[in-house]
């Protein structure tokens, strides 16, 4: 059973309407009733077979906004790199000692990985443990590269991945609930662009075949999907 805030939220969403984005992150301010600022999160349903490699959709994208959250960033480098993933703030800079102290102490005070590619043969060590929790760093996403110092200032300024999950859906936050709906909707644009131009060449029919948004605890708002397109 749902409580009293939820339900009270959900009545301010006509039951089978799709909105446009306006209008859907206007509403997602309206429901979220939590005593913290919300997440606002996208669930985006997409047209292809994520289990085959032409159909996979993946990548990632500094939303103009921002997302709201401080992120801690550990850089696997080394040299020249190292000094500028320090300066561009992260939090953890090192090598084998960092490789060591996740695998010894099961340590993971951080919310990003980035690496050098000459760090991957350490990392790669850390597999098991870093890809169940998405943070593994990959060339894709744009956290296996030499311009460290870069790579950890996208990340602090608010870069987001994307990826399919098993059931053809992507779940990316675009930002917090006291962002007001224009900040939001400029973030909800960016990451459906970025989504749709990584649309592959094996994908039929139609693309988005559902578009959700929604706060943390509130419920989920339905964006008409055929104006994203």
């Amino acid at each position: 059973m749902k409580g009293k805030k939820y339900q009270d939220s959900a009545k301010l969403i006509e039951k089978g309407n799709l909105y446009d984005v306006s209008e859907a992150m206007d509403l997602v301010g309206k429901t979220a009733k939590a005593k913290f600022d919300e997440t606002v999160e996208v669930h985006l349903r997409l047209g292809v077979d994520g289990r085959h490699a032409d159909q996979q959709v993946r990548g990632a994208i500094v939303l103009p906004n921002g997302t709201g959250k401080s992120v801690r960033v550990l850089v696997f480098a080394k040299g020249e790199a190292a000094e500028a993933a320090k300066a561009a703030g992260a939090e953890y800079v090192g090598e084998m000692d960092l490789v060591e102290k996740i695998q010894k102490e099961n340590w993971f005070d951080f919310d990003v990985v980035i690496a050098t590619p000459d760090m991957m043969r350490f990392v790669g060590r850390l597999g098991r443990v870093l890809g169940p929790k998405g943070l593994m760093p990959s060339p894709k996403s744009g956290t296996v590269t030499p311009d460290a110092g870069k790579a950890v200032a996208d990340a602090k300024a608010g870069k987001v991945e994307y990826r399919l999950d098993k059931t053809n859906i992507i779940h990316c936050p675009i930002g917090k609930v006291s962002f007001g709906a224009q900040k939001l909707e400029e973030n909800f644009n960016a990451l459906v662009g970025a989504v749709i131009k990584a649309k592959p060449a094996a994908a039929k029919g139609q693309y988005i075949r559902s578009c959700t948004v929604a706060s943390t605890m509130g419920p989920g708002i339905r964006v008409n999907p055929t104006r994203l397109v």
